[in-house]
């Protein structure tokens, strides 16, 4: 009898919690364990009230690998589904290596004292997880997740080589505030302070946060301005798809929100490096983080649509072809299924497929693993009945 245990009762685990609930034929026995074990429950009583399905909770120290080795070893699960912090991938996969338990997650380990995230960490357990016959399934979300296995089905399907994509990201909702995150603050802010890098011949070039910029027009929500990023699907990409000579990713944010954060730079608010305050040792991001709105809170009042592609260039039967693969989502559509708004929406279903490919047996094989590296047909198949649908439209070759 297939069992899970999803960690992180955020918003992106209400959704997993959710959206395995709604296949008891896969995913027959659920347990939703966080540190803040009321979140889970509160979780369990809506999937209960919405789909009249009882799913078990728990209490967990993510960070303790012996207390969540001796949890797993206890349940005996066939899956951990990691939607908890960044920051716990490492101890839980070590915790999954000695439970002898299978892992997912949505986001690449970054280490908390440094704005610095990068596969290097994970890739290190490759031979670990090959060894034990375990799979470790990596960046199972939206971008990183669907990205990558839209670009998987692009090289399969669309093109005979590819030679350039570009992730656009871009969530045209609004929910009201001054500002705030739609995802965990620090891991968000930390993600868009950083330096800029891009792949391109062979190489990272890096350029500073923020200052390349473009307005794209997005099917569905049109216009907007979007910036080039660093993000974490770019790293196993550019080393996945053949003949590869550019990769970038670029995200959309309105002038207010950036220029509140430019105002949050500027005094400090947006720093990693702790502060005597009190007596005690302070971030001051973490602070930020407990006085913005918590992003769990924002579903709702947030209004309008997320658009995520990829405009990929390459050649198709010798002649130069252009695509952009893409989802788009409605942010209140999202919260009448699974009471969260489409950014938590759009990575938590494709964390609940990516558990299901492993635990159908479709991308189950020893070892660590990005989603590219898998066949997309079955994830791309399962998208379409899960709740977000995709579509592929020509573009014009500049």
């Amino acid at each position: 009898m297939p069992k899970v245990i999803i960690i992180g009762a955020g918003g992106v685990g209400n959704v997993v919690a959710h959206k395995c609930a709604q296949l008891p034929e896969i995913f027959e026995e659920i347990i939703l364990a966080s540190r803040t074990v009321s979140k889970c429950e509160a979780i369990a009583k809506d999937i209960e009230a919405k789909q009249g399905r009882h799913i078990r909770t728990a209490s967990i120290d993510a960070d303790n690998v012996e207390s969540t080795t001796a949890f797993l070893q206890e349940e005996q699960p066939d899956l951990v589904i990691n939607v908890a912090l960044p920051y716990q991938d490492l101890p839980l996969m070590d915790a999954c290596l000695a439970a002898g338990v299978d892992y997912l997650d949505t986001a690449n380990y970054e280490p908390p004292e440094e704005a610095k995230f990068e596969y290097k960490w994970q890739w290190a357990y490759q031979d670990r997880f090959k060894e034990a016959g375990l799979t470790a399934l990596l960046g199972s979300g939206f971008d990183p997740g669907v990205t990558n296995v839209f670009c998987a089905y692009a090289q399969k399907h669309l093109f005979d080589e590819i030679e350039t994509i570009d992730i656009l990201d871009a969530n045209a909702g609004d929910h009201g505030h001054h500002f705030a995150t739609n995802f965990n603050p620090e891991i968000n802010i930390r993600e868009i302070t950083q330096n800029g890098r891009y792949w391109e011949q062979g190489e990272w070039k890096e350029i500073p946060a923020m200052s390349i910029h473009q307005v794209y027009d997005f099917p569905v929500v049109g216009p907007q301005d979007a910036y080039l990023l660093y993000h974490e699907e770019m790293e196993s990409l550019c080393q996945n798809i053949k003949g590869l000579k550019r990769i970038r990713f670029w995200m959309t944010f309105s002038q207010k929100y950036l220029t509140h954060l430019r105002v949050l730079e500027n005094v400090g608010m947006t720093s990693i490096e702790p502060i005597d305050f009190n007596g005690q040792k302070v971030q001051p991001i973490e602070f930020l983080k407990a006085v913005l709105p918590d992003p769990a809170s924002l579903g709702p009042r947030t209004k309008g649509k997320t658009c995520i592609g990829c405009d990929i260039v390459g050649v198709k039967d010798g002649k130069k072809k252009r695509v952009f693969i893409y989802n788009t989502c409605d942010h209140e559509e999202c919260y009448r299924e699974v009471s969260s708004q489409a950014i938590s929406y759009t990575t938590g279903v494709p964390a609940m497929i990516g558990a299901q490919m492993i635990l159908r047996g479709l991308w189950k094989q020893p070892g660590v693993w990005n989603m590219e590296q898998n066949d997309p047909d079955p994830f791309m198949e399962e998208l379409n009945l899960r709740g977000l649908p995709w579509q592929v439209i020509d573009l014009p070759v500049e």
